[in-house]
């Protein structure tokens, strides 16, 4: 164990990572933060969403496709990365539609928790992040990687928890993904027909009220120089991922100066903290041993 602060990000599915936190994530660790993304299951069900893969074979061997995919942008992103190995649940057109057995989502929580815990407890984070309770949008594997999240926080320092699972570790903050809120898509927005490019995201914010903002921007993390590495990481999830489409629509340089920062809500905290914040690792310091503390 080093003395290097620690960074893990818990996703549901591979290209979530790449979608949500990529750019903080590739900050830190070029600033020499440790990083892991935690992917819950391997994504076997996704759909091919960018027209220019929709190929028979790749459907055949989706969840291999994705491993690799995930493989690419990891190194893209500068990261570490594991699989929990738990089977990704679909998303069913029709929410009376059953899930399939034995699919993430249906686990019992201490057995979709007890990977976590252990991933928590092996590489000791001090700050982890995940979606909020919604699941960031209402798919099950989401859902089902926060209340894991949550969990994993709350019982990885709790020595009479999860036993077998390693040495007790008890994270210090944990924040929710808060990068799509209507304040930053109608900054683009405006941006965008301000230079004359005309803007796709105009239907997007009439019907907001559709996705009311459920929780406060409490952090904002700079990241602007980052969101070139962060694009070229989403595009390594080819069968995900449209270049001509939705994630590249505003221009990266708009981006970069209306919008330079991706965002968070600060979910819990065992550190004082002042808000807003422009640090993940706010109120953290790493002392001469291999834990953490509360700046004084």
């Amino acid at each position: 164990m080093t003395n290097a602060l620690r960074l893990m990000a818990v996703h549901a599915h591979p290209d979530d990572e790449s979608s949500k936190g990529a750019a903080t994530m590739a900050r830190y660790a070029a600033e020499g933060v440790e990083v892991l993304v935690v992917t819950c299951t391997g994504g076997e069900r996704g759909s091919i969403l960018n027209p220019k893969m929709d190929r028979p074979d790749i459907l055949e061997n989706m969840g291999e496709v994705r491993r690799l995919e995930m493989e690419r942008a990891r190194e893209i992103l500068g990261v570490d990365q594991r699989f929990l190995g738990f089977v990704d649940s679909g998303l069913p057109e029709d929410e009376s539609e059953p899930l399939p057995e034995g699919c993430f989502a249906l686990q019992p929580l201490e057995v979709a928790s007890a990977p976590l815990v252990a991933a928590v407890r092996e590489f000791r984070p001090h700050v982890i992040l995940t979606y909020d309770d919604d699941g960031g949008y209402p798919h099950p594997d989401h859902i089902k990687t926060n209340r894991i999240s949550v969990e994993a926080f709350d019982a990885a320092g709790d020595p009479d928890r999860y036993p077998g699972t390693g040495e007790p570790w008890q994270p210090l903050k944990m924040y929710f993904h808060s990068g799509f809120t209507k304040a930053r898509f109608e900054t683009l927005h405006e941006a965008m027909n301000s230079r004359g490019l005309g803007s796709p995201y105009a239907d997007w914010i009439a019907r907001w009220e559709d996705r009311p903002q459920k929780w406060e921007v409490t952090t904002r993390i700079p990241c602007g120089d980052y969101f070139e590495t962060r694009d070229r990481a989403l595009m390594a999830h080819a069968t995900q991922v449209d270049p001509d489409g939705f994630w590249f629509a505003c221009p990266r340089e708009i981006q970069q100066e209306v919008w330079p920062t991706e965002d968070y809500h600060l979910a819990r905290s065992l550190v004082d903290v002042t808000l807003p914040e422009d640090d993940l690792f706010a109120g953290i310091q790493v002392p001469a041993g291999t834990g953490a503390i509360p700046c004084s």
